[in-house]
């Protein structure tokens, strides 16, 4: 059996490790502010656990128990401040502190009255076990803000540490020598407790920095006005739309279509008309697009569709036609309606290019042919001619 000493020697110095813990996490930027005020009640069992030591050469049973005690139920309130502010829940914390303050109130009352070790212990002891099962019940209450299972197991050891708290006194009393005993238990119980809530503290940090790396890559990968991949990610798509143009006679079209007469919107109802407009004009091409092809912002009123998955070059035109046949459909914003057309150019893999730099150049030389014979058209790039490019409109 281990000594008192060797207990509470360990005991604060765990306690020390977690109070460290717990402040550095509490100073990492946007860090969830119950992590502070754990650190906070973890140093006050701190402080409990080595002013007991402290106190073991003076042999003034009645000193130690009542310093002790200070400290443990000082931990209590602090503990369900962090667990309030780590869980955002719309509870005032000032009850915690009121029953806090009467477990103190009691141990001046038991000091002055010169009461036997078991009224002293058993009064503040009841307190210690109300708070921690109230500290059991809201955590489990809302254990799942945190993914995982550390909120569950803080729980479980709130509500094992209330169940020691109300029956430590009577073993104590009956069994004097289990007094060492008790503490190692308490002790255990406690590292659990506040090893699941800095794991709770740590996965909620991790479940940020996952939500914050998610938001970036789609700020780097997604056009924030209308939701379509940009430039960038269509790069990077294109060569998995390649993988599905491996199989014999299958073609992967590229159309480059520029919005016409999208400058008047703006001059005449504002850019957030406009900005409107751009919208519903991405949601049309996603419309009328598979879930195999990419529909990409590349300038402000021009787009790209990677179509995939064609075994006829008919089935390309077709959708050109499609894809312009929606762009012609009248559009309400604002109390406004707009007829807008679009200038289609189109090139096709492999016949026109092997990359994509070369594909869109292709079918932006094609979209310039529409665009210089009356706008709102599709032509198909049929390569360079002595006499120009070899075009066809679709």
């Amino acid at each position: 059996m281990m000594s008192g000493e060797v207990v509470h020697t360990f005991g604060f110095t765990v306690y020390f490790v977690f109070a460290l813990m717990f402040t550095w996490a509490s100073h990492i930027q946007r860090t969830n502010p119950g992590a502070g005020w754990w650190a906070l009640s973890i140093s006050s069992a701190f402080f409990a656990r080595l002013l007991y030591f402290a106190l073991l050469y003076t042999g003034d049973t009645r000193l130690i128990i009542t310093a002790y005690a200070f400290f443990i139920v000082l931990e209590k309130p602090l503990m369900l401040t962090g667990i309030v502010r780590f869980l955002n829940l719309p509870i005032t914390t000032r009850w915690f502190w009121f029953i806090a303050a009467l477990a103190d109130l009691w141990l001046a009352i038991a000091w002055v009255g010169e009461f036997d070790g078991f009224t002293r212990i058993a009064g503040y002891s009841l307190i210690n076990t109300s708070l921690l099962a109230c500290a059991a019940w809201l955590i489990f209450r809302h254990h799942k803000v945190v993914p995982g299972l550390s909120l569950r197991i803080a729980a479980l050891a709130c509500l094992a540490l209330a169940a020691h708290w109300l029956t430590a006194p009577v073993f104590i009393q009956l069994y004097p020598a289990w007094a060492t005993t008790g503490f190692a238990v308490g002790t255990m119980l406690t590292l659990v407790q506040y090893l699941s809530l800095l794991t709770a503290v740590l996965s909620l940090f991790q479940k940020r920095l996952l939500e914050s790396e998610a938001r970036a890559l789609d700020m780097a990968f997604l056009d924030p006005l209308t939701g379509l991949n940009n430039q960038r990610y269509m790069t990077t798509l294109f060569d998995q739309a390649l993988l599905l143009a491996t199989r014999p006679h299958h073609i992967v079209a590229i159309f480059y279509i520029d919005l016409d007469n999208f400058k008047p919107v703006n001059d005449k109802a504002g850019h957030a008309v406009g900005d409107e407009v751009l919208k519903a004009m991405a949601q049309r091409l996603k419309d009328c697009t598979r879930s195999t092809d990419i529909c990409a912002r590349v300038g402000g009123d021009e787009f790209v569709v990677i179509g995939t998955q064609f075994t006829r070059e008919f089935q390309v035109e077709e959708m050109a036609r499609k894809l312009l046949e929606h762009v012609l459909l009248p559009i309400e914003v604002g109390g406004y309606t707009f007829q807008l057309g679009a200038s289609i150019g189109v090139s096709l893999y492999p016949e026109h290019g092997n990359s994509l730099t070369e594909l869109v150049q292709c079918a932006d030389k094609a979209m310039y042919h529409i665009k210089r014979n009356g706008k709102s058209g599709v032509a198909v790039y049929g390569g360079e001619t002595a006499g120009g490019l070899g075009l066809r409109e679709a």
